[in-house]
């Protein structure tokens, strides 16, 4: 039912980069649910995860790796290893160890990501036994394999890739993403890895990778729940035949943002276009706030409100339920007789009340369609934050009714 999103692009091979995929039977037998991703070594991994509590044991371990070296990612879908306490904890290093020792790396030069079932112990030795096909498999272009081994309740993969010259050197970045449920990321999403040939510090690879995220993966909602996996990594191979970027200015750095942040734009907006059962995306736009924050708080009462995603899925112009939902975002001192909202381009309520000029044939228009804009306009200041969500259906419940069956 993904709304708006068709087979993976072109995605590019990022030299200094590779990808091999086999299958553990996770969950299903002959699924490809175990992905490797090897680094060149002098790569460079930046990262942001989860804000949830109950971050699961591979999140640990990826936090404290990522100060060091880092050589190879292991992914496997169909468990999460979240809620697993100290077991979940040894059987990731298991892992690590599993892969290492077929490398000859050091443990801690690996980081471990799971996504899947919450509370299951880690099939340990199902993913063990996969690592000699996955290694076999590695390939620069291979992102497509990946985006799909990566694949929990996804309906499709996800995947993006810029390219751009600077001084005769072409510069590549690709990236892919997973996540369909259980998405209201407080950093990314739930698995994300975008890489480049580029050579980039340490230093300014995380500021780039958490500033993309919060214009990306940062501002999409399915359904207001923050998973226990969220990771979003940013890999700079440094095969580029360039100059290394040490500081945030000058035009290589600047093209560089440019297309990094596209791609993470582009794979965020792709969870929301695949979300669990989605019919609609919605874009939502909070304009003239005193401050980003309430931006937010507007936007994002809008999003996940279940009467106006109800409404979205149904097609029905309930415009009182979004003025409701702007009314409880918690702004302080709203003064109501300033703020315009708009469904698309049709002006809907104004000066707290229907707009005259406002019929229900407008509105029910707008609503059919299935990409719809809906923006507030508040009245209170210069600043203007844009959201991403979809309607609520009854496929979302029935997903999530069955997904452990």
């Amino acid at each position: 039912m993904a709304v708006g999103l068709g087979p993976l692009p072109t995605l590019h091979p990022v030299p200094g980069f590779e990808l091999g995929i086999a299958s553990a039977g996770i969950k299903r037998v002959g699924r490809k649910d175990v992905v490797v991703m090897r680094c060149a070594e002098g790569s460079r991994v930046a990262g942001v995860t989860t804000t949830n509590a109950f971050c699961a044991a591979p999140v640990l371990i990826t936090r404290e790796r990522l100060a060091g070296e880092v050589r190879y990612l292991l992914t496997n879908t169909g468990n999460a290893n979240a809620g697993t306490g100290d077991d979940g904890l040894a059987n990731a290093k298991r892992s690590t160890e599993a892969l290492a020792q077929l490398t000859q790396v050091d443990a801690e030069q690996i980081l471990p990501f799971s996504t899947g079932v919450i509370g299951e112990p880690l099939p340990v030795a199902k993913i063990e036994a996969a690592l000699p096909a996955a290694l076999a498999d590695l390939a620069e272009d291979h992102w497509a394999q990946a985006a799909e081994g990566i694949m929990t309740t996804d309906t499709l993969p996800k995947g993006a890739s810029r390219q751009f010259e600077h001084d005769g050197v072409i510069v590549t970045v690709t990236g892919i993403s997973k996540g369909a449920g259980m998405i209201r990321p407080n950093m990314a999403t739930m698995l994300g890895y975008i890489a480049t040939d580029a050579k980039v510090s340490r230093d300014v690879l995380q500021a780039l990778v958490r500033d993309a995220a919060n214009k990306s993966f940062n501002r999409i909602t399915i359904d207001g729940d923050t998973s226990t996996n969220d990771c979003c990594m940013l890999i700079a191979t440094g095969q580029a035949k360039l100059p290394e970027i040490t500081a945030a200015s000058g035009e290589l750095f600047g093209k560089l943002k440019d297309a990094v942040f596209s791609v993470f734009m582009e794979v965020a907006q792709a969870i929301v276009r695949d979300g669990e059962g989605a019919t609609k995306f919605v874009t939502v736009i909070a304009n003239g706030g005193g401050n980003a924050q309430e931006c937010l708080d507007v936007a994002y009462a809008v999003a996940h409100s279940p009467l106006i995603k109800t409404a979205l899925f149904a097609s029905d112009p309930n415009w009182g339920r979004i003025l409701a939902a702007v009314g409880y975002a918690g702004v302080p001192e709203l003064d109501v007789s300033k703020i315009d909202v708009f469904l698309g381009e049709v002006c809907i309520a104004s000066q707290g009340g229907r707009a005259a000029s406002y019929t229900e044939a407008q509105g029910a228009e707008v609503m059919a369609r299935e990409e719809i804009t809906i923006r507030i306009e508040l009245g209170r200041g210069e600043f203007s934050e844009t959201i991403w969500t979809t309607d609520l259906s009854h496929e979302y419940v029935k997903i999530n009714a069955e997904y452990r069956t």
